[in-house]
């Protein structure tokens, strides 16, 4: 297959969305002996006077699946932009685990030390096979061409079959990414991201445009991470969340850049205040 790799580049102007997943993997140096994978304690920040994160207190448990919902403007985009080091806090601390001090690291140092971050839009190689983009997120510390010549360990290819499966596009390897449906290039580059073993995944938004068959495979796949992996989903979709929390899991509400409430889905549901500023009653 002929692969116009300048072509390709082309696709993606923010070069660091695209390669977060090369990085190394997750710094040994992680300690969650307290069982909490990340802290966000008195987080606040702001723009130009608008106040987007207002005293944030938010935990996550090692292995936990967390939902987080709220209206636009709420700061859950600016959330997940400082515990990925693409915005500064003002104020307030960000530990992965015990002793990874996130608001001291870039972006690269996050990503090396174990979180994975999916933007809603999914950043796929549309020229590349299904396969080619797992071995592209496989690859460590070499140039691009090198990368898709590079011959796999056994070990290596055991890995991707394993994603494959996982992320139900098994029957796609030899499909050119960009001939792929919305949703399953929303589960490729979910893949690409498992494929550096990340210790947390945020998660943007990962039903939009999708069917409801689609959906409902999204959320088997993001409840089948939680345990290996901590994954933090944000999303506007109450029926997918409805779904995706089913269990007693924990939902969390922000609000004017701070946790409004938190608890069970039907526990939010019956908050008053979560009535009020969100479900429009």
């Amino acid at each position: 297959m002929d692969i116009d790799f300048e072509a390709e580049a082309k696709h993606f102007p923010e070069r660091g969305r695209v390669f977060e997943f090369l990085a190394p993997p997750p710094n040994p140096a992680l300690n969650v002996d307290k069982s909490v994978l990340l802290y966000v304690e008195s987080l606040s920040v702001a723009f130009d006077g608008f106040q987007a994160i207002n005293d944030l207190n938010l935990y996550i448990g090692d292995g936990e699946l967390r939902c987080i919902i709220g209206p636009n403007g709420a700061g859950k985009t600016t959330m997940m932009d400082i515990i990925t080091g693409k915005t500064k806090a003002d104020s307030g601390v960000a530990y992965f685990g015990q002793t990874i001090d996130l608001l001291a690291l870039d972006e690269p140092a996050i990503a090396q030390a174990g979180i994975g971050r999916k933007f809603q839009k999914p950043t796929v190689f549309e020229g590349l096979t299904v396969w080619q983009n797992l071995e592209l997120a496989m690859a460590q510390e070499r140039d691009f061409l090198s990368l898709l010549n590079a011959k796999l360990t056994a070990e290596q290819i055991i890995n991707i079959e394993e994603i494959l499966e996982l992320i139900g596009l098994k029957e796609q390897i030899t499909k050119l990414a960009g001939a792929l449906s919305h949703g399953q290039k929303q589960w490729l580059e979910i893949g690409a991201l498992l494929m550096q073993r990340p210790r947390l995944l945020l998660v943007d938004e990962p039903v939009a445009g999708m069917t409801h068959q689609e959906m409902d495979k999204t959320a088997e796949l993001l409840r089948s991470l939680a345990g290996k992996h901590s994954v933090v989903v944000v999303e506007h979709d109450m029926e997918f969340v409805r779904n995706l929390s089913a269990g007693g899991k924990t939902v969390s509400v922000l609000h004017q850049g701070a946790i409004l409430a938190e608890g069970t889905m039907a526990q939010i549901q019956d908050d008053e205040r979560v009535k009020q500023v969100y479900l429009g009653e």
